[in-house]
């Protein structure tokens, strides 16, 4: 199913008729079919709603730069038109930036969150991670002192060998939008959460490592947060039936016939 917001073609889709809903927000460049395994184990006792994100999946691309504020409001206003009221969110990775913001700076109502390894809190200081931006900086400014016919060629072997495999294999138009995102810490929105929040997080997660999972349970004070161990960045997708089995066990309460 399609629904237009801000002249983008939304993509959605909606499984299941049990009384209360669930909201799936994937991570980024992610889209709906990562959480199939985890919609069939559910779609019997809840309705759920899943959205492909402006630029992925059959969602048409944004026509200009986007801020994570932009994808909270097009979530909002989606929720608002499609008249979702009390629903679970659940949010992976980017996704969970999302959830900062709808449950903190809109008035629509949520019933509880669960929370897969998000993104957005300000990373410790990493002295490695310092310098190898650096170095990639002072390298760049290089490339001055270089032919044109060099130049080029010297500017994209240093962008693939230290540029993330998220921004390699990104389109271009999302570029900006993506460094918008990135850029934009959220830890006090993090911080303004009332609800019941269930975290679960991969024990080895190199992306969002698992002391931000500590640091966002103390952040939310009304969270419980489970290790998934020997996983990564996609519990969900890595020790399926397990990880579905502790979120149908946290939602079994909210069944309603």
């Amino acid at each position: 199913m399609y629904i237009n917001i801000k002249d983008i073609s939304i993509y959605y889709e909606k499984h299941g008729m049990g009384k209360q809903v669930i909201f799936i927000l994937p991570g980024w460049g992610d889209n709906r079919q990562t959480f199939d395994y985890l919609i069939s184990a559910l779609k019997d006792y809840f309705t759920i709603y899943i959205i492909d994100y402006p630029g992925f999946g059959n969602s048409s691309f944004p026509t200009s730069d986007l801020s994570i504020f932009d994808y909270a409001n097009i979530v909002n206003e989606m929720i608002t038109r499609l008249q979702i009221e009390d629903a679970i969110l659940i949010g992976h990775s980017f996704g969970g930036r999302i959830i900062a913001l709808l449950t903190t700076m809109y008035t629509t109502k949520f019933k509880k969150l669960l929370l897969i390894d998000v993104a957005g809190l300000k990373p410790k200081i990493n002295i490695s991670l310092f310098l190898r931006q650096n170095l990639y900086k002072l390298l760049k400014k290089l490339s001055f002192f270089l032919p044109k016919s060099l130049k080029r060629k010297y500017l994209k072997k240093l962008f693939s060998h230290f540029a993330s495999n998220d921004y390699k294999n990104l389109d271009k138009r999302l570029l900006k939008t993506f460094k918008n995102i990135v850029h934009t810490k959220l830890d006090n929105y993090y911080q303004k959460i009332t609800l019941e929040t269930l975290i679960l997080w991969g024990e080895f997660d190199p992306i969002t490592p698992f002391h931000d999972a500590l640091k966002l349970n103390k952040l939310i004070k009304n969270s419980s947060l489970i290790k998934i161990e020997n996983t990564r960045h996609f519990p969900y997708l890595e020790k399926k039936y397990l990880v579905s089995r502790i979120i149908f066990e946290y939602l079994k309460k909210d069944i309603t016939t």
